[in-house]
């Protein structure tokens, strides 16, 4: 660029600033002098002008529009994921109310269960579950501080559970009717045939050794019968149902599985067993 067609430039970069200038003072002062006439010719031009710019004006509608837009997003999302929390906080809290009702529920069951009035009982909560294909049994958090004795019925609020074989201070071990190690002298009720509920380690215990079985029928009642002064005579354990087979089974009054304490029974002036093994026919 030559010298003379940059000071041309120059000057016509001055007189658009100067042009500038002016114009940006004159509508200040426009806007600024209060006149009736200028008040009218103000409103006008802006009448004139504004319609037409609105083309430029669009595009920051826009991006305000897409700013305001992500505000919103975000509070929706910090707003769901504090939602999230307090759904978490709310199923816990489900769970424990479950729990409590769960554990009320058995509670109110077992106060309720009507015993000979000449047995002592003391409850007991599962504290650890040694059931395996090989060895039915639970563990009690109560022992022979608290009265429990070697051989004792325990209960369900529904049916009876098993019989206490081990007992520690504090603690005491409990063979479930289904142990395979589990025999027990019962009566059938309306047929009143006497037998016994041997364990299988299966849900449904077998019903054997009874005098004429052809007078069983499936839905008739098991109760303990009382011989070998073992169990209490009375004591419910389910009902009978025939398998796949056609063979006599005892599906058990107590829900094994949902089981969170137990009763344990014992007469209030019996004596203590020295050998829990009398207990397991052979």
């Amino acid at each position: 660029m030559s010298l003379e067609q940059n000071k041309a430039w120059k000057a016509v970069r001055r007189f658009f600033f100067i042009l500038t200038l002016l114009s940006l003072i004159f509508l200040f002062a426009l806007w600024k002098v209060e006149n009736q006439r200028l008040e009218r010719f103000r409103y006008a031009l802006i009448d004139e002008i504004l319609p037409n710019t609105n083309f430029l004006l669009k595009p920051l509608k826009i991006s305000y529009q897409i700013v305001s837009d992500f505000k919103s997003y975000a509070q929706l999302y910090q707003q769901n994921q504090d939602l999230k929390k307090e759904l978490q906080k709310m199923i816990g809290w489900k769970e424990s109310a479950l729990q409590l009702e769960q554990k009320n529920a058995h509670l109110s069951i077992l106060n309720n269960v009507k015993l000979d009035p000449t047995i002592n009982w003391v409850t007991g909560q599962i504290i650890a579950d040694s059931g395996s294909p090989f060895n039915q049994s639970v563990l009690l958090n109560i022992g022979s501080n608290d009265g429990v004795r070697d051989g004792s019925a325990t209960m369900s609020g529904l049916g009876l559970v098993g019989r206490i074989a081990g007992v520690g201070r504090k603690s005491s071990r409990v063979v479930l009717i289904t142990d395979v190690s589990s025999s027990i002298p019962v009566i059938v009720k309306k047929a009143n045939q006497k037998g016994l509920v041997i364990g299988d380690n299966s849900p449904y215990p077998t019903l054997n050794f009874l005098g004429n079985s052809r007078t069983i029928m499936p839905g008739m009642r098991v109760v303990t019968s009382g011989d070998g002064k073992v169990f209490p005579p009375e004591l419910l354990i389910g009902t009978i149902v025939l398998n796949n087979s056609g063979k006599l089974k005892v599906s058990l009054a107590a829900k094994l599985k949902e089981i969170s304490y137990l009763r344990v029974l014992f007469k209030n002036n019996d004596q203590s067993l020295d050998n829990s093994g009398i207990l397991i026919l052979e």
